[in-house]
C-alpha cells in the first residue's frame, strides 16, 4: 500500500488559471475504502526509535480498510499489550517494544503479518 499523497489548498490537478467565470473545480470524491478479510491484509511490524526523544514504539502498518476498524484494532491492540498508543496516518503506533506479542496475536485472528526493519 502506498502512502496517500496530501492534498494541499492549491493541488488542482494541473490547472493553474481558466479565463471562464463560471469555472468550478470539481475534486474527485473518494469512496470509503471496504475493509479486506483478515486472510488477506498484508500488515508489516517495525520498531521505531526515530522522531520519539529515544522512546520505542512499534509500528504496524499496511492496512487497508475503513478508519473505524483501523481504530477498532488499534485499541484492541493496545489493550492486549496494556499501554498507550495512537492511530495515525493509516499507521497503529503501540508505545514500546511488543513486536513478538503483536505478532502472536495478529496471526491468531488470521492477518498476515510480518516483521521489517531492524
Amino acid at each position: 500500500m502506498s502512502k496517500q499523497k496530501k492534498k494541499i489548498y492549491n493541488d488542482f490537478g494541473g490547472i493553474m488559471f481558466s479565463t471562464n467565470p463560471d469555472f468550478e473545480f470539481e475534486e474527485e470524491q473518494s469512496l470509503p475504502e471496504e475493509t479486506l478479510p483478515n486472510v488477506q491484509q498484508n500488515l508489516r511490524i517495525l520498531l521505531d526509535r526515530k522522531n520519539r526523544a529515544g522512546k520505542t514504539a512499534t509500528v504496524i502498518t499496511g492496512f487497508i480498510g475503513k478508519d473505524e476498524d483501523l481504530q477498532a484494532l488499534g485499541k484492541t491492540l493496545k489493550t492486549k499489550c496494556g499501554v498507550g498508543g495512537s492511530v495515525k496516518d493509516r499507521e497503529i503506533i503501540i508505545q514500546g517494544d511488543f513486536r513478538d506479542k503483536i505478532l502472536q496475536y495478529l496471526t491468531d485472528q488470521g492477518y498476515k503479518v510480518k516483521k521489517s526493519g531492524g
